[in-house]
């Protein structure tokens, strides 16, 4: 969300960046909206000021005796509370298009960002590992002997259709194993504050983060107007929603191990064999809320955060600048971290990280108080995953990978795997 007094005083920076992002100017029709808006409650504040004169010419009129004038008034007045009910109600108009045009713009992107139409632009900052060698040619992780046999599709879609697996024996254990190593190493090691959250929100948390109303096909509603979350960046940034934090309680990190739930509207045909693009996983959530002027330092901090599950996991993987076309519509700067798949003989997201600036706390009106100033600024909020449990679960398969089947398991996981080392294909 953008403030439009800025944006009258920025027009020029204010349309490149929208050019940036692919956009047309938007400035002139913003500040025209804003025109009719500002005129409109003008024209309001001059109605009350001549009631409140016209009112008290009443009484004048009256103890003039000039019943005529003062009836003449009484109808002015009538009047002018007419045009203000219903002018109040134009206002809310007015404000609510102004809003609308304002909610569905992306951030602006930082002057480092690579300037680009897709993900074809984006930058590789470095590269950590070196993809294992095989004596036999990599499957899939859904053709791996140990893991097909602990990956059912077909029960999934028998009870919920298709982006669904049941994962079951070692499996389903591997999986819980990452997710438990993952929210260890972020709370023990670097410092977030597990929480448990919500998985149902109402409209405001979503609009808070930037889901809304954008992107309102990517969700699952229920029947009762509630959202399943789709990250847990909505609820963990949506704790300070409304509120006032001291200077001294930031940054603020948070990490939640949750269900995330995604309708994959815009993903038909993309992904359809394996678990890489699902409706329902879990992740590992990485939220921070800081001040702006160290913002880009806990960014680079956050991805350090993200790379060291993969680097404990023993896994390769390469660090991404996202364009400006390729980053998410509340980032200001993005970094993807691509872990390598064996199987799909590629690099693969497996975790994005972002810096939103103020983009995100100006919707959600969340602020801090700086020590020794009187006014409040706006927080910078972060968010990243750290990392997705089933991409994980995918990167680990097929790495660990081996001719007869098996699947080794890393030792990183071994005590959290009650000390198994080799999931055996059956």
């Amino acid at each position: 969300m953008f403030d439009i007094k800025w944006i009258r005083n920025n027009t020029a920076a204010f349309d490149a960046a929208m050019g940036r992002r692919g956009l047309p100017p938007q400035a002139a029709q913003l500040i025209a909206l804003d025109d009719e808006r500002r005129a409109h409650v003008a024209a309001l504040q001059d109605a009350q000021e001549r009631r409140n004169a016209a009112s008290k010419e009443i009484g004048k009129a009256k103890a003039s005796g000039d019943d005529a004038g003062a009836q003449a008034l009484i109808d002015e007045v009538a009047k002018i509370k007419q045009f203000i009910h219903d002018g109040e109600e134009v206002e809310r108009e007015l404000t609510s298009r102004m809003v609308d045009a304002l909610s569905v713009l992306p951030n602006m992107p930082l002057d480092d960002v690579p300037d680009g139409a897709d993900e074809s632009a984006n930058v590789e900052l470095r590269r950590i590992g070196t993809p294992r060698a095989y004596d036999f040619t990599p499957k899939e992780h859904f053709e791996v002997g140990a893991a097909e046999a602990g990956m059912s599709f077909e029960r999934a879609g028998r009870m919920s259709g298709a982006r669904f697996v049941l994962l079951q024996g070692q499996m389903a254990r591997l999986e819980r194993a990452l997710g438990q190593f993952m929210i260890d190493l972020q709370t023990v090691h670097n410092g977030y504050m597990e929480v448990s959250p919500p998985l149902l929100v109402r409209d405001e948390a979503l609009y808070g983060t930037s889901q809304l109303p954008k992107f309102s096909e990517d969700l699952f509603k229920t029947t009762e107007g509630r959202w399943l979350i789709p990250t847990a960046e909505v609820p963990l940034t949506n704790m300070v929603a409304g509120e006032t934090l001291a200077e001294a309680e930031l940054p603020m990190r948070v990490t939640a191990l949750t269900p995330c739930f995604r309708s994959e509207a815009g993903s038909a045909g993309r992904d359809v064999r394996g678990i890489l693009r699902q409706h329902q996983f879990w992740k590992c959530e990485l939220v921070s809320v800081t001040t702006p002027e160290k913002s880009l330092d806990e960014l680079e901090r956050m991805t350090g955060c993200a790379e060291e599950i993969l680097a404990k996991l023993g896994l390769a993987y390469r660090v991404m600048a996202l364009s400006t076309g390729d980053m998410g519509f509340g980032a200001r700067k993005t970094y993807d971290i691509e872990v390598w798949l064996p199987g799909q003989n590629a690099y693969r997201e497996i975790s994005s990280c972002s810096a939103c600036g103020d983009f995100q706390a100006r919707r959600m009106n969340a602020r801090y108080r700086p020590e020794g100033e009187k006014g409040l600024r706006f927080v910078h909020t972060l968010n990243g995953s750290g990392i997705a449990v089933g991409r994980a679960l995918i990167a680990v398969v097929e790495t660990y990978q081996n001719a007869d089947g098996s699947i080794t398991v890393p030792e990183a996981l071994r005590s959290y795997m009650g000390g198994i080392e080799k999931i055996e294909a059956v």
